[in-house]
Parts: C-alpha cells; sequence; structure tokens
C-alpha cells in the first residue's frame, strides 16, 4: 500500500464522528503484510529513545484512544510505547486496531506496539474482538489476519537501556533481560513459560518472591523479586499494564520501581476510573498526563449495539 493510502485510513479513523469506518479485508491484508516486514526487524526487546509516551490497556475503546492522542500529541510529533491489550471488551476493537497498525506502517520509529495477553487466540476468540469482526465483515478472515500480526509484535520494549516495559511482569525463568531475545514469539502465547509469564504476571504486596497467579496464568511476584531484577539488570524502572488502576496509574510496592499504568477510561463504560499517559523525556524523567473518556461518542456507539454479549467480566 502507498503512503498516500495509509494516510487516507488514518485521516477516515481520526476523523470519524458518526460514520462508521473499516478497512476492506483486501486492503487490510496488504497493510498487515506491510507491518509484519516492519515487525520482523524488531527484536524481543525492543529497544526504544526518550522521550516517549507509554500507555496501557486500550480494550477497544476507540474514541477514548482518540482522546489520548489529543491530549498526549499526534503521531509523529510524538513518540508512543504501547504495552498491549488492543482489543476485547470494548465494541470498537476492529478500528483501534487498524488505526494502530496503520499509525506503525506509516511511522514505525514513533509508534512500539507491545503484545499483551489479549492479543492472543485463545482469549480473542472469546471476549469480544472475534465476534466484533464477524459482525463488522460478516467473516473472521480479518481475525485470522490481525492475529497473524499479533504473532509479530515484540513482547518487551527497553529505553535507553533502563526502563523495562512489557504488558504483565516478570518470570521466573528469566534472570537477565537479555534473555527475552532468546524466546521464539511468533506463535501465539503458550500457557505456560517464559513467553506466558511476561504477558500474564502481576506484582504483588502479598508475597516477597514468586506465587501461583490466580489467573490460571503466569505469577505473582513480590517485591523482592523486582528489586534484584532491576539491580541486576542496571534498570531505573519497570513500566506494565495489565491491571486495572483506579487513579491510572498505581505502584503496588509504593516505589518507583513498578509502575502500572492504565489508559482505558471508564473501563468498559462503568468502571469510573481514570487513565493516563505516562510521558518520560530525554532524561526520563516522568509527567503523568490524565484523559477523561469520550462520553458523548461512546453513548452513541453502545445505544447503536445491538445483541451486546457480557464480555465485560
Amino acid at each position: 500500500m502507498s503512503q498516500d493510502s495509509i494516510e487516507y485510513h488514518i485521516e477516515k479513523f481520526m476523523n470519524l464522528k458518526n460514520e462508521k469506518y473499516i478497512i476492506p479485508e483486501k486492503k487490510l491484508r496488504k497493510i498487515v503484510n506491510q507491518a509484519k516486514e516492519i515487525l520482523l526487524e524488531e527484536s524481543n526487546l525492543h529497544p526504544v529513545t526518550a522521550p516517549v509516551n507509554i500507555v496501557g490497556d486500550i480494550h477497544g475503546q476507540f474514541w477514548d484512544l482518540l482522546e489520548l492522542f489529543k491530549v498526549g500529541g499526534q503521531i509523529p510529533q510524538q513518540k508512543y510505547l504501547f504495552m498491549g491489550d488492543y482489543v476485547d471488551r470494548g465494541y470498537q476493537s476492529v478500528e483501534t486496531i487498524q488505526l494502530l497498525i496503520c499509525l506503525k506502517v506509516l511511522y514505525p520509529d514513533k509508534i512500539t506496539l507491545i503484545r499483551g495477553n489479549h492479543e492472543s487466540r485463545r482469549l480473542n476468540k472469546d471476549y469480544g474482538f472475534y465476534d466484533e469482526v464477524h459482525k463488522k465483515y460478516g467473516n473472521a478472515v480479518p481475525w485470522i489476519i490481525i492475529n497473524d500480526f499479533f504473532d509479530y509484535l515484540p513482547i518487551s520494549a527497553l529505553v535507553e537501556g533502563h526502563i523495562l516495559c512489557l504488558h504483565g511482569g516478570l518470570s521466573p525463568d528469566i534472570k537477565t533481560i537479555d534473555q527475552i531475545n532468546t524466546i521464539h514469539r511468533f506463535q501465539d502465547i503458550p500457557g505456560e513459560g517464559s513467553f506466558c509469564d511476561i504477558v500474564w504476571s502481576d506484582p504483588s504486596k502479598d508475597v516477597d518472591l514468586w506465587a501461583l497467579n490466580d489467573r490460571g496464568a503466569g505469577y505473582v511476584f513480590g517485591e523482592t523479586v523486582c528489586t534484584k531484577f532491576c539491580e541486576l539488570n542496571n534498570l531505573k524502572m519497570i513500566c506494565r499494564a495489565h491491571q486495572l488502576a483506579d487513579n491510572g496509574i498505581d505502584y503496588p510496592f509504593g516505589n518507583n520501581k513498578l509502575a502500572t499504568i492504565w489508559s482505558a477510561p471508564n473501563y468498559c463504560f462503568r468502571m469510573g476510573n481514570k487513565a493516563v499517559i505516562y510521558c518520560l523525556d530525554e532524561q526520563l524523567n516522568s509527567q503523568v498526563k490524565y484523559f477523561e473518556d469520550n462520553k458523548e461518542e461512546n453513548e452513541k456507539t453502545i445505544e447503536n449495539i445491538s445483541n451486546v454479549l457480557p464480555y465485560f467480566l
């Protein structure tokens, strides 16, 4: 696809109001193939330079993604690092992921997309994305195309060599960040092992080292594990997403070594939580920018959707 064609799709998404828009299947396949070629050149632990805006879960809340760009600034003027969970639960996963894919193709150095646990066929078959695709296209082919794209996503990013960004958390099988690059990522997320742990694990004040995760995948890890991992790998901090933070950002261990960042305001259109963008300058100083949900457009979307299924679990 030409640059003009990609720009056309981005403009259509960015300026959506009352009309609906999704990329036709044949064009989507071509754009995704271009994106996969770009991602092939990115390592599992993708290096990112600052300044950069770090973003947590989006979960198909398309109108709120547009609000995020209004507050944080537009690409390519601003650089972004998204930490996964682009689809499921929200009603516009299709528009959300298609906009992000187009931005990746047009501005590959200005947007980093890493993988969350919902970028998996096992999950997004049951939590909304599959049914949304089938409803909007009349078939499941675009779901297959986009999940093939998910298999190419990096599973972590490293900002200026000192801030590790991943979706979930740490793994008992990963002692050094270099080991992340040894993981075979070009597959669906497995049910166990270090790849699984990185997208599923959670921090916990209730454990010191490791414990099994109640989610049924990954682990929970304690402050001692986090501190030692950061010291061994010369990390300033770890940024992750994966858990709802009522204030948009949470520091599970009460210090700046680990931050949970959440970027879906009023999650599932009923949680009332805040959402943030975690902005790093060239010296890795941070600023937290809050943004609100687009109540007007979200309400219109909900009103126009029939046969809504209970994905909000």
